[in-house]
């Protein structure tokens, strides 16, 4: 006789009806605290949570909706795609077939959002990386959009924002990638010598080789609450130094306390901060001015400093 044959019938079992399933695209359990919660509520919070103020990560065109005025934003150079030339294949498929399958996830030509718009009513050029197109990872189009947005502030007089969300390098491009970093480092000197501020945001996670170049070297660093920031994993480190980590290591907290960022904002009040720091540029510069010229914006110095950017008294 088998052992695992049931040879008697009618034995019941404390069977429990089945759960209804929840309809797919109406919570989203939230990894700080766990909570389940109704996507249409994180959507009034700009995806934060109303309960532990976890920061979830959002696409660089609705992180665009929180940041830019609205319908102010002009995008530029949205048909940009990357080439293969060291014809690279990984454990699964080739780069042309990955970035294939990016663009259909995501909408986007590539790894970054670039264009014009305006933030607390001064003129911005932007540029808003968008982790969910391949890790935010930086390429040769990533790197030329964040390039070309760094020419277009200088040449249009506007202040520079760059939103980091990126795990680092493309390594499908190899050292393409990683030119990047000197092609962008080189271009923000020629800005803040035409006296043009740039704000670097670091959302979750700023990592690698972006931060390691356009991300560290803003005139103002602001980073979301609890946001992964550093060069190398914390695993690597851990091996390197044969030390355990402290608590919170690589944490945006963590990190401002040793000086390299200036203030961890709420994304609610990130339009709100950027905005006021923009208005004291503005009027330090006259306007985004050349040494010895007029501002190209319409530039009112009489303007009381005790209104805020959209002209409501502070």
């Amino acid at each position: 006789m088998s052992w695992l044959k049931r040879e008697r019938t009618g034995i019941k079992t404390d069977r429990k009806a089945p759960r209804p399933e929840l309809p797919e695209g109406l919570w989203t359990k939230c990894e700080g605290c766990g909570e389940a919660l109704y996507q249409t509520v994180l959507d009034q919070h700009l995806w934060t949570c109303p309960n532990c103020n976890y920061h979830f990560r959002v696409p660089a065109r609705t992180y665009l909706g929180y940041l830019a005025d609205p319908d102010s934003f002009e995008e530029r150079d949205a048909d940009l795609e990357a080439a293969d030339p060291l014809e690279f294949r990984d454990a699964k498929m080739r780069y042309p077939e990955r970035l294939a399958a990016a663009q259909r996830e995501t909408g986007m030509k590539d790894g970054v959002l670039a264009g014009v718009a305006t933030v607390g009513s001064k003129p911005v050029s932007l540029a808003l990386m968008d982790f969910f197109f391949m890790g935010g990872s930086m390429g040769s189009v990533v790197g030329e959009k964040v390039a070309r947005s760094i020419e277009r502030a200088m040449d249009e007089r506007r202040a520079l924002i760059v939103v980091s969300a990126t795990g680092g390098a493309r390594m499908q491009e190899g050292i393409l990638s990683l030119m990047q970093m000197a092609k962008t480092s080189a271009l923000l000197a020629r800005l803040q010598d035409e006296r043009l501020p740039f704000v670097s945001i670091l959302a979750d996670p700023s990592t690698a080789g972006v931060l390691a170049s356009y991300a560290s070297l803003g005139d103002v660093i602001l980073a979301e609450p609890n946001a992964l920031v550093g060069f190398a994993g914390a695993r690597v480190i851990r091996q390197t130094i044969g030390e355990d980590l402290p608590a919170g290591f690589q944490r945006s907290e963590f990190v401002m306390e040793k000086g390299f960022i200036d203030r961890i904002v709420h994304r609610k009040q990130m339009r709100e901060e950027v905005s006021r720091l923009l208005e004291f540029f503005w009027r330090s510069t006259r306007g985004f001015a050349r040494d010895g010229h007029p501002s190209p914006h319409p530039f009112d110095a009489a303007r009381p400093v005790s209104q805020d950017p959209t002209g409501n008294p502070s």
